[in-house]
């Protein structure tokens, strides 16, 4: 447009499993991924995470195709037209990308799911090990679920997950000044502003400012899914 250091991976796996919120299979190699997490029940429906699979290029396309001017004005400017970028035949080669660099625990990519239809994606990247266990948070959702609870429930589930399985202590998202839904989904769920990073990246065509945002596992210690339900803004799937 996101671990607790006492626990090994396997131990938080086990609770998140128990819990009903996953179930994780955690490779030594990529903790915390391939995973499905949720649900989680928001105004919008039912929230849940999987990994992306190459089946979903057709809806994948078609929700992109139709929300073009709505996702263009948050995303990074790139070599050719959208519809070339976001054709059903482009999602092979993300599909692919995503699923390497899965595989080598550089990321963490999931599509989200509303009632079980494709919603969005978010994605959790430039996974960084050893004294900085940092990545990441990006994430959009089709433009008719604006509002509906979906995008935060989302970052929710992930951040949990990341800290509680994947081992990360820190989390960041990169946001335009403009995009005001998206900082609200951020700030609801504790996300603190460290500060705006000037023409950061080229957006529509041009270098945009972008807030940087983040949160670390001992601010989300209480779990941020327990928050929303807590607040009353989320239920049990």
């Amino acid at each position: 447009m996101t671990r607790s250091r006492s626990a090994s991976s396997r131990s938080a796996g086990n609770a998140l499993a128990a819990s009903g919120w996953a179930s994780v299979r955690t490779p030594a190699r990529h903790p915390g991924w391939p995973a499905r997490l949720g649900p989680v029940r928001v105004t919008g429906g039912v929230v849940e995470l999987r990994k992306p699979r190459l089946r979903d290029g057709a809806a994948w396309s078609r929700v992109r195709m139709r929300d073009q001017h709505y996702l263009e004005m948050w995303e990074p400017s790139a070599p050719g037209t959208w519809a070339e970028r976001n054709s059903n035949v482009a999602w092979l080669s993300q599909w692919s990308a995503l699923r390497s660099l899965a595989r080598r625990g550089q990321s963490l990519p999931f599509v989200i799911t509303l009632d079980g239809a494709f919603a969005g994606q978010i994605t959790i990247g430039n996974i960084i090990r050893g004294s900085l266990c940092s990545a990441w948070v990006g994430y959009w959702v089709a433009a008719d679920l604006a509002g509906a609870g979906v995008a935060t429930a989302a970052v929710a589930l992930v951040v949990d997950h990341c800290f509680a399985v994947s081992g990360l202590h820190r989390l960041e998202a990169t946001v335009r000044p403009e995009n005001a839904a998206s900082l609200r989904v951020l700030a609801k769920l504790g996300f603190r502003h460290e500060g705006l990073f000037k023409r950061y990246l080229d957006v529509a065509g041009d270098w945009r400012d972008h807030h940087c945002l983040a949160i670390t596992a001992e601010e989300a210690s209480g779990g941020m899914v327990a928050k929303l339900r807590a607040d009353g803004r989320a239920g049990f799937g």
